[in-house]
Formats: structure tokens, C-alpha cells, sequence
């Protein structure tokens, strides 16, 4: 019967010792007093014990310094505001109050195509279903945010390329989507995110459509890949076995950070 593989506190290089050299940003994600309210109504009511409802915020006021390099889980139960969160840090939304800070900029006063170049050429995104597009062959997925900044092809493909192998990858490189299992087309998205040498990679639910043994593979490489590059890793989960994998776990609720646990 295979086994799961147990997270270590900072997962070494190990089976990556060949993984190519793809130096990140330095910089920090700074997040400070972030508000975040939808539309003009409250997102949701909490009835108070005088009856009298109380406004809770998708986001109340949040600080959270994510360093370069360091790997954070973002935990919570259902409509605590994680995912928000990552969608404010990652420059999705713009916040109603507060900001949002990466390498000492404030994500606010990007124009909307500055920011559309950020998260294509500083931030990396893996996603719970992928998203890859099922017509292209994994090589060509991967290659694709290169190829969207003007990259020579034959330069974006030879990038992508070199990330297979330590992805344990190595042989499918022009297989589609539908010809990969679950932990394969997951791997591929990880490469995707990380062919630009981004600063910080953020994952939303990463493992949410894997079994166990797999959800383990997938974050062992997805964690020691990003250790090796420098960048930042944030992920959203609501699985305590995924968060073990990363340094710091962050828990949310009602829009609020609610602890913080850094892991020996």
C-alpha cells in the first residue's frame, strides 16, 4: 500500500538537485489594514445577542508580511475571507481599504496594465482544477506566460522544458491535459507558474481535487521548488495536511487573522 509522505519543517532539495537555476525577486508582500466590502450591502450579518446585526467584512483589517522565500497556508472555514485574501495579495482585487505592498510598491497605484504585468511576469498561480488548456500539449502550457510576454518561442519552450524533469515530469512533455492523471496536469501547472521566475507563487486549493498520496507528491514539489527558486509560496487550503508542508500556517476567520503558527 503506498504511504504518504510526512512534510518535513523546510523540505530539502532532494530529488530537485538538477532543477534549474531560476533566481526570484527578493522583495517582500506586505499586506497593511486590508478592508475588503463587496458591492454596497454587507457580505453577510452576524446576528448579535440583542438582535441587532453586525457587519462582518469579507476582509476586517488584516497585516500579514509574507518574506521572500518563506512559504505560508492560509487556513479557514468556509466565508473567513482566505481566498479573498489571496485574491487582494495577488492583485485580483483591489482592496476597499488598506494596501497591498510587493518590493515597496503599492499595488493601488499600479495603472491596470502595469498590474496585468505583474502578475504575469512577478507573480506565478496554480489553481485547484489546473485550468490548463486541454488543445496544447504540457510543454506548451507551460511556456505560454512566456510566450504571452513576447518571448521568443523556441527560448520559452526550452525554459518550460527544463522544469519537467524535476518535476518528475521527464518523457511528457507533449502529452495534453487529458492524456496526464490529476497529479501529472498539477505538476504541469506548477511549472507553469514558476517558467517566469516569480516572486511569490500563489495556490488556491492546489490539492482540493487529489487523493492524499497524491496531494502529498504534489506539495513536495511544489514547496521545494519554490524554496529552491527564492520565490514566496501562499497557500489557500482548508486540508491541515497541506499546511503542514509549509513554514508558517496563518488561520483566518470572520475576515480576521485569527493566529499564526511558524513551523520548527
Amino acid at each position: 500500500m503506498a504511504q504518504t509522505q510526512t512534510p518535513p519543517s523546510r523540505m530539502p532539495l532532494g530529488a530537485h538537485a538538477h532543477a534549474p537555476d531560476l533566481p526570484a525577486s527578493d522583495g517582500h508582500l506586505v499586506a497593511r489594514a486590508l478592508v475588503m466590502r463587496y458591492g454596497s450591502e454587507p457580505r453577510r450579518a452576524d446576528e448579535r445577542a440583542d438582535g441587532v446585526a453586525v457587519d462582518v467584512p469579507a476582509l476586517g483589517g488584516v497585516d500579514l508580511t509574507i518574506a521572500a522565500g518563506e512559504s505560508v497556508a492560509v487556513m479557514g472555514p468556509s466565508g473567513s475571507g482566505k481566498t479573498t485574501l489571496l485574491h487582494v495579495l495577488a492583485g485580483i482585487l483591489q482592496p476597499t481599504g488598506g494596501q497591498v505592498l510587493w518590493s515597496g510598491r503599492d499595488l493601488a497605484r499600479l495603472g491596470d496594465a502595469e498590474r496585468t504585468r505583474l502578475r504575469r511576469e512577478d507573480f506565478g498561480f496554480v489553481f485547484q482544477q489546473g485550468m490548463l488548456l486541454p488543445e496544447l500539449p504540457a510543454v506548451e502550457n507551460v511556456a505560454l506566460p512566456l510566450m504571452l510576454a513576447r518571448t521568443r518561442r523556441s527560448k520559452a519552450v526550452a525554459r518550460a522544458t527544463a522544469l519537467f524533469e524535476p518535476l518528475g515530469l521527464a518523457g511528457l512533455e507533449r502529452r495534453r491535459p487529458g492524456e496526464l492523471s490529476g497529479g501529472q496536469a498539477q505538476r504541469v501547472a506548477i511549472a507553469r507558474a514558476l517558467v517566469g521566475r516569480p516572486g511569490v507563487v500563489f495556490a488556491d486549493e492546489p490539492t482540493g481535487a487529489l487523493d492524499q498520496v497524491t496531494s502529498a507528491e504534489v506539495m513536495r514539489h511544489l514547496t521545494s521548488l519554490t524554496a529552491h527558486t527564492g520565490a514566496s509560496l501562499v497557500v489557500v487550503t482548508h486540508d491541515e495536511n497541506v499546511a503542514a508542508w509549509c513554514s508558517r500556517i496563518v488561520r483566518m476567520r470572520d475576515g480576521r487573522i485569527e493566529s499564526a503558527e511558524v513551523r520548527a
